[in-house]
């Protein structure tokens, strides 16, 4: 009797532990940022994986998606190993060490358009640095506040004046303006420029900031 409760209970754990299992291995093959972007990359032409870095420098990734070096690699594994791309060998000289060229397969391909439909993209809200210093600054330093803004205005010039170059570059590439790298550096643009409007008429109001008349605590 001992015996076929010891049988049962291991059944009933095994039984309890598949769904987790499963459960692990969906998080394990779900498809991240560097994954998607790999995907997207590979399906326009094949690639070594030292072309795909060189590629996304030259493309100034992390200005839109964090992707280091190593993610490169590591998502290149993981796709392989998933049969969302295909790799090969090629007697077309490497730009580094890798002899093996990859593209996207058509499971790759209806991965990412299936992950491109997750309402989870257009349903996020950013969470900015520089909004969080916003609602902390009334704890800064006398005069800190106003260095930190001017601080703030500086860097988006500079980085509006790198991306008004690199609009320039880019359509001189893909010669018309209907192109998504276009709309993403001219949505960049026109954010850096909404916010530096709006960092000019911080500045005027600095000196009229006063703590809130009828706080509300519970």
């Amino acid at each position: 009797m001992k015996r076929k409760d010891n049988a049962e209970t291991r059944r009933a754990l095994r039984s309890a532990e598949r769904p987790r299992r499963t459960a692990r291995a969906r998080r394990k093959l779900a498809l991240t940022t560097p994954d998607l972007v790999l995907l997207s990359l590979l399906a326009e032409r094949p690639m070594h994986g030292y072309q795909a870095n060189l590629e996304l420098e030259r493309r100034e990734i992390r200005d839109w998606a964090g992707i280091s070096r190593p993610q490169v690699y590591y998502s290149l594994e993981k796709l392989a190993r998933a049969g969302m791309i295909r790799a090969s060998e090629s007697d077309e000289p490497a730009a580094g060490p890798e002899r093996s060229t990859f593209e996207t397969t058509a499971k790759g391909s209806a991965a990412l358009a299936n992950a491109l439909e997750l309402e989870e993209w257009t349903m996020q809200r950013e969470r900015p640095p520089f909004l969080t210093w916003v609602a902390l600054s009334w704890l800064a330093r006398p005069g800190a506040i106003e260095k930190q803004v001017q601080r703030r205005e500086e860097f988006l010039k500079r980085e509006l004046a790198r991306e008004e170059e690199t609009l320039k570059s880019v359509l001189e590439e893909v010669e018309h303006r209907y192109h998504e790298a276009l709309w993403m550096i001219e949505l960049m643009i026109e954010q850096f420029g909404t916010e530096l409007r709006w960092l000019r008429k911080l500045k005027r109001e600095l000196p009229l900031r006063a703590a809130a008349r009828h706080p509300s605590y519970t």
